[in-house]
């Protein structure tokens, strides 16, 4: 029921919104940050293959700091000033954030980050044309080509003296692929920023031209360690070996899939999977290796997965019954879950939908169509997630692409263009209401 009314708010909230929306004429400044993003619309383009051709997976801590350097001597061109802040007590290699200080209009929190899911030792390395407007890019999408989007309709705006008196942080994380924990050190600066502002803007890769974020899935992880008796298999099931870790292990999984699975926007997956006689799992690295036997009941096994919610109540009820499954062992076994908070739900507002009408009127003036809602059960989290109690947010504002997390990621080239002129525009007006 709950699930139903998201969607109810959702769509009647963008309707009233939008029903009366025609477009309307664009000012001589707008006109003019148009033409900036035209003429600057090939250097974007060489700037994108440039950060993608350097390999910044989560934990290739170098290669994120120097995909940031990039950007922070582009952002100092154009008045900018910058701040790298260290996450070395997190095993992170850190956020560059890019600000200008001002009290003119509403202030704009611009959301992007540096890492990839693509670490050094990926096969995947390289920006390559598929034709003349596809190219497969590791990160390419997700999401250095929206951070070009922020970086470049900032630009067009700075070249026509627009930015005057306005407070704008661009603030590109380090962690977003795998965000360092604790989460309350991790995301400590971003939600600040967002304490500071009025409203925070998403540039995660977008999932269509039409199309943007008002409400987004939290993510959880959850682990279950399991525990039997080593023994020889002519003895398993019998009074004294029990079961066994993996017969256990196994159990748990498809109860979590009978029992928990259902609701709308809940999902859950187990992402790894390890069992036997002895075990090496290294949590940080996502990797293991296991000693086992076909004649020797496993002593122990382990699960590493996630959890995505539309809201803290959803995830908690799923937790719950997670936990009542777990504690249900099979004989001579033990099981223990536990779980990391990763990101909260970004839960559908009047505000969010607020500034879906506006960029949906920004669409129309520039002759690109109507813009909607993405149903959010389609949506992973990401980092707008973390100031979403704080300010009003709009995501899914990047670039737009294929495959993202795989080897055939791709990147439109051809959107570009539009898509900055339209990230331009909605904050030229934002900042001068």
């Amino acid at each position: 029921m709950k699930s139903n009314l998201i969607h109810f708010v959702i769509l009647i909230t963008f309707f009233i919104a939008s029903s009366c929306l025609t477009a309307q004429e664009l000012s001589a400044e707008e006109l003019k940050i148009i033409q900036s993003v035209e003429v600057n619309n090939d250097s974007a383009i060489t700037f994108l293959k440039k950060v993608v051709n350097i390999n910044s997976g989560t934990m290739n801590h170098q290669g994120v700091k120097e995909v940031g350097t990039v950007f922070k001597d582009a952002f100092e061109t154009i008045g900018f000033e910058t701040q790298w802040i260290d996450l070395a007590e997190v095993n992170r290699s850190g956020h560059l954030f890019a600000e200008t200080n001002g009290s003119k209009g509403k202030k704009l929190l611009l959301i992007g980050h540096l890492d990839t899911v693509f670490e050094a030792d990926s096969p995947f390395q390289e920006f390559k044309m598929v034709n003349d407007s596809i190219a497969h890019a590791p990160g390419g999408n997700d999401m250095k080509g929206g951070n070009v989007i922020i970086l470049y309709a900032l630009k067009a705006l700075a070249e026509n003296d627009l930015l005057q008196d306005a407070q704008i942080i661009a603030a590109f994380t380090g962690d977003e692929e795998a965000t360092g924990k604790p989460i309350s050190i991790s995301r400590r600066d971003l939600i600040e920023a967002a304490k500071r502002s009025d409203i925070a803007l998403g540039f995660e890769t977008s999932t269509g031209f039409n199309y943007a974020t008002v409400a987004r899935r939290g993510s959880s992880d959850w682990k279950v360690e399991v525990s039997g008796v080593r023994a020889h298999s002519s003895g398993v099931f019998n009074e004294r070996i029990g079961a066994g870790a993996i017969f256990e292990i196994s159990r748990i999984l498809n109860a979590f899939y009978d029992e928990v699975r259902g609701e709308e926007f809940l999902t859950f997956n187990p992402g790894i999977l390890l069992g036997g006689t002895s075990m090496n799992y290294d949590q940080a690295l996502s990797k293991g290796d296991v000693f086992g036997k076909s004649n020797v009941v496993a002593q122990t096994a382990v699960s590493y997965g996630g959890l995505r919610f539309i809201s803290e109540e959803q995830k908690e009820r799923a937790r719950a019954k997670m936990r009542e499954i777990v504690a249900n062992n099979l004989p001579q076994t033990s099981a223990e879950i536990t779980f990391i908070d990763s990101y909260p739900a970004m839960q559908p507002t009047a505000g969010n939908n607020r500034l879906l009408s506006i960029l949906n009127q920004v669409s129309l003036d520039l002759e690109q169509g109507e813009v909607e809602a993405y149903d959010p059960g389609r949506r992973g989290a990401a980092d707008v997630s973390f100031v979403a109690q704080y300010v009003d947010c709009l995501d899914g504002l990047g670039t737009m692409g294929q495959r993202a997390h795989t080897p055939e990621e791709t990147v439109n080239l051809n959107t570009i263009e539009a898509l900055t002129k339209r990230t331009a525009i909605m904050i030229y007006r934002l900042i001068n209401q």
